[in-house]
């Protein structure tokens, strides 16, 4: 089995490979600048048995996504789940963003998805799922979050269009969409404020405590297994039902 997450070597997307990293499965790592977080991720990889593949390179460009699948391609004659976690951060209010920083980041939270789907294409095969890291950013204002949720509104719906071409290939593509998590980004757009946010995440939940790795983990190998085989194009939340409160 062979797994590609893009911004795989830090916090959700850390999570969701080392959930697949089992003895005899290629587990390619995807990251932007960070070696030495991403040696670290891949020490704990190989740890667990798994073939680890660090694959450094710009999801923000489609030249950039073609040589990120060329590179898993080198690894493994074929994908069985393709998961977009990378995120580029801009933390300003949505007036303020320029329009070069705004397309660039949209260009790695939203359309990195199809350029990355269209060059897996070769590699994918029956039962293959592919994965978007969203949030409700992306259907509700939050602040300082639009060059994120701008994105992600435009990947969702981006999902929706893919499922109905890749379903006839037995290919599924879905959305997942966790509650707030303290991530580099997440403290990147919040500063000071992300441990309250955390906190009050927790507190306001009725489920009565803010997510954990295995929350999500367990839902995205549930998505990429046989049983689920009939769930496309969907966002499924997964935020002990904390998206339903005003």
């Amino acid at each position: 089995m062979a797994i590609l997450v893009t911004g795989g070597t830090k916090g959700i997307g850390l999570d969701i490979a080392l959930a697949f990293a089992t003895p005899g499965n290629d587990v390619c790592l995807n990251y932007h600048a960070d070696d030495a977080a991403a040696d670290d991720a891949r020490a704990e990889i190989e740890a667990k048995g798994a073939r680890c593949h660090l694959i450094k390179g710009d999801v923000g460009t489609a030249a950039g996504c073609k040589a990120v699948i060329a590179r898993v391609h080198a690894a493994s004659r074929q994908l069985d789940q393709l998961v977009h976690c990378a995120v580029r951060v801009v933390a300003k209010p949505t007036l303020e963003i320029t329009p070069d920083e705004l397309a660039a980041a949209v260009a790695v939270n939203g359309l990195a998805l199809h350029s990355l789907v269209q060059a897996a294409l070769p590699l994918f095969r029956p039962g293959s799922t592919v994965f978007l890291l969203t949030s409700r950013g992306g259907r509700m204002v939050i602040p300082n979050y639009a060059a994120i949720g701008i994105g992600k509104a435009l990947a969702e719906s981006l999902v929706r269009y893919l499922a109905v071409e890749l379903a006839p290939k037995g290919v599924r593509i879905n959305c997942v969409a966790p509650s707030v998590v303290e991530t580099e980004a997440v403290r990147a757009l919040f500063g000071d404020k992300t441990k309250g946010i955390m906190q009050h995440a927790a507190s306001d939940n009725p489920t009565g405590r803010a997510v954990r790795p295995e929350d999500y983990t367990n839902l995205i190998r549930y998505l990429a297994s046989p049983e689920a085989s009939f769930i496309q194009g969907q966002v499924i939340y997964v935020n002990g039902g904390h998206n339903m409160m005003a």
